[in-house]
């Protein structure tokens, strides 16, 4: 493989290059590019002027690698991003996009570019006002696959992306704008549920085709879990304690169908032109709403009330000036599924992330996440 007819000849870039091949062909290397939402948001929104930020105490009392300070991840530890790597072999987490001099993470083991309130619909999220949506996100890593060919060249960009996988956690924030209650000035006439559904599952399927003529190859598509059941939906529609909303989650199934019927299509589709394409749909739906409603089976003892902020509006979950973190969240953090009104806490985040790793077909289709990564 010609890698330095491909390379300027600075001494910069040879450095990285032989960084990129010691760390390519380490047995444990993990490389994961992962798009989505608040769910795998690891900081980006720490450098954007928006209502949607996870920057403050006590979120992220339970992350080691900080020693308990916030980093922009929207629950108390790890995400199921973070989970899914270390399981993998993933060094280090990868970094936020929008943080100041990660470009060598690219190479070596990949970026997030998530944003809290982002959604796949360009709109989703305006009343955060700033987030960086799904479009915005597949733009930022073709800026950072330019960075990868200036270092490594064409060639060499083309065979690290065909190992490395793709991560996409998104769609909740979608539906949720959906069913909140008009805001004078920020709300427009609803669409049909159907039509709401084809349309996030064509913008997906869009930007997912992208990234392939991009070079992904593993894709690892989450679908939206249970959103009738978190704190949010809940207190929205008067939904009483061990119950979900049915409206709410049968929006959800409808969409996740959709997707999953789309998926199928494009493996059915790109595979034919290159067999080493996989969409791989996980069913987080499923998961999670076993969780909530069997939560005593798994060790946990609450799956109603955020162990931190209110279970009415606003919802805030924040360490007040004379808090301490205990105070600020429940003590236990272990026991509870939900860390504030929207987001799972790592308990919760641990249960999800194993069965995608190791998990049958009624996990994750056509197989589980170590398959892929394997392959």
């Amino acid at each position: 493989m010609d890698f330095t007819s491909r390379c300027s000849l600075k001494p910069f870039n040879f450095t990285f290059l032989l960084l990129w091949l010691s760390h390519f062909q380490a047995a444990q290397s993990f490389t994961n590019f992962i798009f989505g939402d608040s769910l795998v948001d690891v900081g980006n929104n720490n450098y954007i002027f928006t209502l949607s930020k996870a920057d403050s105490s006590p979120y992220g009392i339970d992350f080691g690698p900080s020693n308990g300070q916030p980093t922009g991840r929207f629950t108390n530890g790890r995400t199921i991003s973070d989970i899914v790597g270390e399981a993998l072999g993933a060094k280090s987490a990868p970094p936020p996009y929008l943080e100041p001099n990660t470009e060598a993470n690219t190479i070596l083991n990949g970026i997030n570019y998530a944003s809290g309130a982002a959604g796949i619909l360009d709109d989703t999220g305006l009343l955060f006002i700033g987030r960086v949506p799904l479009r915005e996100q597949v733009t930022n890593f073709e800026k950072s696959r330019e960075y990868m060919v200036r270092v490594i060249g064409e060639i060499g960009t083309k065979e690290m992306l065909k190992k490395a996988m793709f991560t996409m956690t998104i769609g909740s924030n979608d539906i949720l704008n959906y069913i909140q209650p008009s805001i004078p000035f920020f709300s427009q006439d609803k669409l049909p549920t159907d039509v709401l559904q084809d349309s996030m599952v064509l913008h997906l399927t869009t930007h997912l085709k992208r990234l392939h003529q991009l070079g992904a190859r593993k894709f690892v598509v989450v679908g939206v879990g249970p959103l009738g059941c978190i704190p949010f939906a809940r207190a929205l529609n008067l939904i009483p304690a061990g119950k979900c909303s049915e409206q709410v989650n049968q929006i959800v199934r409808g969409y996740n169908m959709k997707l999953r019927h789309s998926l199928k299509t494009l493996n059915t589709e790109l595979r034919s032109e290159d067999y080493n394409t996989t969409f791989v749909y996980a069913n987080s739906y499923d998961l999670f709403l076993k969780l909530v409603l069997n939560y005593r089976q798994f060790g946990l003892e609450n799956a109603d009330k955020p162990c931190c902020g209110g279970y009415f509006p606003p919802f805030a979950c924040f360490k007040g000036p004379k808090q301490n973190s205990s105070q600020a969240a429940c003590k236990d953090r272990s026991k509870f599924v939900f860390w504030d009104a929207y987001h799972p806490t790592e308990a919760a985040n641990l249960i999800v992330a194993k069965a995608l790793l190791d998990g049958d077909q009624t996990v994750a289709t056509p197989f589980n996440i170590r398959y892929l990564n394997d392959l």
